[in-house]
C-alpha cells in the first residue's frame, strides 16, 4: 500500500520552483495541472512518489513535480518503471510520455509491459507531433499531416493506441483531453487506483506546430454510464469510432500485478529451500 501524507497538501504545494517551459496553450499545462490536483486528492506523500519521465516535450514533466523523478533516455520509460516498482512495491510510480517517446521508439515495450501487469500508470501526451524537435509528424499523425520533411503529408497510416491497448489486453485504459481538466483529473485517480498497468491516453495538443484544439473539441464525447469497460469487444468499438472521440475509461479488467506474482515466488522460494546469505549462494558457484 502506498504511504499518504496527512499534512493536508494542497495541490500548489507538489510544485516545484522549476518553471515550465511549454509553449503557451501547450496541452502539457492542463495535463500537469490535473496530477498536481490528482496527488492532493490521493494526499500522496513526495517522498513516496517516483515520476518516471521520457524524452520531449512531455519528458520535462518529471522536474515540475515534487517527488523522486527519473527523466530516462528515449523511449525508456516503462522499463525504469518496471525496475522502480519492482524494487520498491510500497513506492508509487507515474509515467509520462509523448506519443513519439511511447509510440514510436518505446512502443515495443508496451506489450511486456502489458502481459507483466507492473502496477504504473502511464500517462501519455498525445500531440501528433515531435514538437521538441520543430514538428515532425509522429506514430499518431493522420496523413494529411503536412510538415517541413513531409511537405505532401505522411507517408504512414497513423497508429491507434487505444485500441493497440486493448489488443494487448491492458487492465485500465482511458482517453481524456487536456482541455477537459475536471474529467482528466478523475480519470488520472483512476488510472492510478488501479492494481495493475493503466494507460491513460490525453489528447494534448501543440500550439506551436500541431494546433488541433478546435477539431478536437468538436469531435469529443464523453462515454455514458450504459458503457460497460469490462467488455472488451464493446471497449474495441468506441475505440475504433472515426466521426467522434469517446473519452472516459474504455476498458477496464482485474488481474494480479507484477510485483505481487513476484513476491509469491520469492516467498513460495524461501519457503521450499529456505533462506541463504549471498554467500551461501556464491559458494555453490565456486
Amino acid at each position: 500500500m502506498v504511504e499518504t501524507n496527512t499534512q493536508g497538501l494542497t495541490a500548489k504545494e507538489y510544485k516545484t520552483d522549476v518553471h515550465p517551459v511549454w509553449c503557451p496553450g501547450c496541452g502539457d499545462f492542463g495535463v500537469l495541472t490535473c496530477i498536481y490536483r490528482m496527488l492532493a486528492t490521493k494526499q500522496i506523500n513526495p517522498d513516496n512518489l517516483v515520476v518516471v519521465a521520457g524524452i520531449g516535450c512531455s519528458g520535462r514533466l518529471s522536474g515540475y513535480v515534487k517527488s523522486y523523478g527519473f527523466h530516462t533516455v528515449h523511449g525508456r520509460v516503462l522499463p525504469v518503471a518496471t525496475g522502480v516498482k519492482t524494487a520498491n512495491p510500497n513506492l508509487e510510480v507515474l509515467a509520462v510520455g509523448g506519443d513519439g517517446d511511447a509510440y514510436s521508439i518505446g512502443a515495443g515495450h508496451i506489450p511486456h509491459a502489458a502481459r507483466r501487469n507492473i502496477d504504473v500508470c502511464y500517462i501519455v501526451m498525445d500531440n501528433e507531433v515531435y514538437g521538441l524537435t520543430k514538428g515532425q509528424g509522429s506514430a499518431t499523425a493522420p496523413q494529411e499531416f503536412s510538415t517541413g520533411t513531409t511537405p505532401y503529408g505522411q507517408m504512414d497510416e497513423p497508429l491507434n493506441p487505444v485500441a493497440m491497448a486493448i489488443a494487448y489486453d491492458i487492465g485500465f485504459v482511458a482517453r481524456g483531453f487536456s482541455a477537459k481538466p475536471k474529467e482528466l483529473t478523475d480519470l488520472i485517480i483512476q488510472g492510478v487506483e488501479h492494481k495493475g498497468f493503466a494507460l491513460v491516453e490525453v489528447l494534448s495538443p501543440c500550439t506551436t506546430f500541431h494546433d488541433i484544439y478546435k477539431p478536437i473539441s468538436q469531435r469529443v464525447r464523453f462515454i455514458g454510464p450504459e458503457h460497460d469497460p469490462t467488455d472488451r469487444l464493446k471497449a474495441f468499438q468506441l475505440a475504433l469510432e472515426r466521426e467522434t472521440i469517446p473519452l472516459g475509461v474504455i476498458y477496464k479488467r482485474e488481474r494480479t500485478a507484477f510485483h505481487e506474482r513476484a513476491r509469491k515466488i520469492q516467498e513460495d522460494s524461501i519457503q521450499k529451500r529456505g533462506k541463504a546469505s549471498v554467500d551461501e549462494i556464491l559458494s555453490q558457484f565456486q
